[in-house]
This record gives structure tokens, sequence and C-alpha cells, in this order.
């Protein structure tokens, strides 16, 4: 019997190595072929099957990416506020049926009395939206309604939010970025704190993750890529988005990180278990992405896959995580169109 499990678990490790080997190879294919530039890591049952970085964090002074460098991940960012206000929500600071009016007063008059946070977190707020996602024509356009520079407070943002309402609190889902700037105003009305803070000291420091921040685009620290618009040259996104990001995106972060987060998200160290399986059970069918949706994080169709991802000018990135089988793939690149061709290469391979 000994000899048996000596020979069944040289197997099992000459198989996870095969594995590895082959999801490697796969990667640093679709790598070359699309022109990758960025990080990905695999992990699966505590045991990393691929972590690597490929191409150019600067460009302009042939600065390459590596696994310390931090990524801009665009509306990722909407998990760690829904984790934000859901830790909130434990400790009474509000309620999932707290009324946005109640801690607004007066600002933003155009938001229906009866929209809630939850109405927010779930976007089936019926609040109008700053960005038009359904009215862009092209990533690379120049969409902020101010200039850049304006927006680096959540009352900077604030100022541009006011916007008739759509359709009543409730009816239905629609993907909405202005509403996670709204539960940011909501959590500094309730807390007296800024909202930057709170994602540190709720989030970031109990999931133990060091290199996650909102940083500003106007003095960026040697670690982060710049973000770029096309697959060559050197025009980066730094005109296209806000100076700093807020509650609907703009977090920096790196690949080490993003896996930690998970493992603190499930682990119960951010919210309660309770808590959690209400933010990843679903209150919405997405059915033109063939996803669902929960309270801040996307949702397969049909598995329990959960993930974050995030588009922006200069940023493409996808995270996932599966319960069940515990992997978390991460696909973070530093120019617009740049984590697609890769992640749906590793969703294939890894699903067989």
């Amino acid at each position: 019997m000994t000899a048996y499990l000596v020979w069944l678990a040289g197997l099992t490790a000459s198989l996870v190595v095969s594995g590895m080997e082959s999801l490697r190879a796969v990667i640093d294919q679709v790598a070359l072929e699309s022109g990758f530039s960025g990080v990905v890591r695999v992990d699966h049952a505590g045991e990393t099957m691929v972590c690597a970085a490929f191409g150019m964090a600067d460009r302009a002074h042939s600065i390459a990416n590596t696994l310390e460098t931090q990524f801009g991940i665009a509306s990722g960012t909407k998990g760690l506020t829904a984790l934000t206000v859901m830790a909130l929500v434990e400790r009474g600071s509000f309620h999932l049926d707290t009324t946005a009016r109640s801690l607004l007063g007066d600002r933003l008059p155009q938001i229906a009395d009866d929209v809630t946070v939850e109405h927010l977190l779930a976007h089936r707020s019926g609040i109008g939206d700053y960005l038009d996602e359904e009215a862009i024509e092209s990533i690379s356009d120049y969409l902020m309604p101010v200039p850049v520079q304006d927006l680096a407070t959540t009352d900077d943002y604030v100022r541009i939010l006011d916007a008739p309402t759509v359709f009543p609190a409730g009816e239905r889902f629609a993907y909405n970025n202005a509403g996670y700037v709204v539960l940011a105003a909501l959590a500094e009305a309730a807390t007296g704190e800024t909202f930057h803070d709170l994602v540190a000291d709720l989030v970031c420091r109990p999931a133990g993750i060091r290199d996650t921040a909102f940083l500003r685009s106007d003095e960026l620290p040697g670690r982060v890529a710049q973000g770029y618009l096309r697959s060559e040259g050197l025009w980066t996104n730094v005109l296209h988005l806000p100076v700093r990001g807020n509650g609907d995106g703009g977090l920096h972060t790196t690949v080490a990180d993003l896996h930690a987060l998970w493992e603190a998200i499930f682990a119960g160290r951010i919210v309660r278990p309770a808590t959690l399986a209400r933010m990843v059970s679903p209150h919405s069918d997405w059915p033109e992405e063939s996803r669902r949706y929960g309270l801040g994080f996307h949702l397969h169709a049909h598995t329990d896959e959960v993930f974050l991802e995030g588009y922006d000018a200069g940023v493409s990135f996808l995270s996932r995580y599966r319960p069940s089988e515990a992997l978390t793939s991460t696909v973070i690149a530093n120019w617009s169109e740049g984590a697609w061709p890769l992640s749906k290469a590793i969703r294939e391979h890894l699903d067989g």
C-alpha cells in the first residue's frame, strides 16, 4: 500500500507539472501572436501554475513589465467599492435599504427618493450615468465631460453626476458607472472619511495587500505601467481618464495582490461569509454579456465562477475565481484590447 501511495503521489505531481507546462505553452503562444503586454497568473488548489510578465511597462524608455509592476484595472475597482460598502453595512453605518437621498441631502436632486444602496450596488438604480457606455464609439475617444485634472476627489465627481432618471429604481439591470461614485459619496457621508481611505482600511488592510491604491496619473511611481491606447506606439491614456480614480474605477494593483484579494474575500477576512454569499448571488441576468450580476461582482451564467473585469482607454483586465475548484486566473494588460485574447485562451484551456 505504501508503494502504491508513493506511486500515486508521483503520478499526481507529474500530471500537475504536465498541466502547468501545457498551459504555459498556450500562454506563450497567444502572448506572442497577440502582442500581449502585461501580466498573467493562474493558481489551482494552492499551487501557482503560471505567473509571467510580458511586454513593456514604459515603451519610451524600454522598461519591461515585471510581476511587481502595478497596473490599472479600470472597473475591476467596483468589486472593492462593493466590499467597502458591505463592510460599512456590517458595521451599521447604513443598510442595504438605506436610501441615497437620506445621506445625500440636497445634493444630486435628480436621484429618485426611493433609490437605495442595494439598487446602486446591483446596477438597478435607474439613475443617469455620466458615461453612457452604449453611446461610446471607441474606447480611445476623449470621454470625460470635464478636464481630467478636475476629477480627483469624490466631491469633484459628484459635480458631474446629476442627470435625469432613466427608469424607476429596481425595474431592471443597467450597468452604471455613476452609481458606484454615488456609493463612494454615501460612504463618505456616513463615516466622515474619504472614500480612498475607506478602501484602504476596510479592504486592502484586512486582505494584506500593500500595492493596491488610487494613484494619481500625474505623479505615478516608477513601478506603474503606462496605459497605451494601441498595441504599438507611445500614445498613452493620461488625457483619457480622471487624474485619480474613484468608486467606479481607477485602482492600480499587482497580480499578486489580486490573488491575495480573492483568498481574503473567500476566507471571510473582509466581509462575513453570509454577506459575501449575498454579494455573489445573482441579482440580475445579463444575457447580452452571457453572464449574471451580483453586488459588485460579475457571475458566470451557469457555474459558481465570480469575476472582476475592467476595460478602459489603455486598460484591459479580467480576474476570475472558481470557489468549487480553488482556481484563480488573472490577466492584466496595459493597452486597451490586450487582455482579451489571452483571457479567452486560458479559459478554453482550463475548461478543456
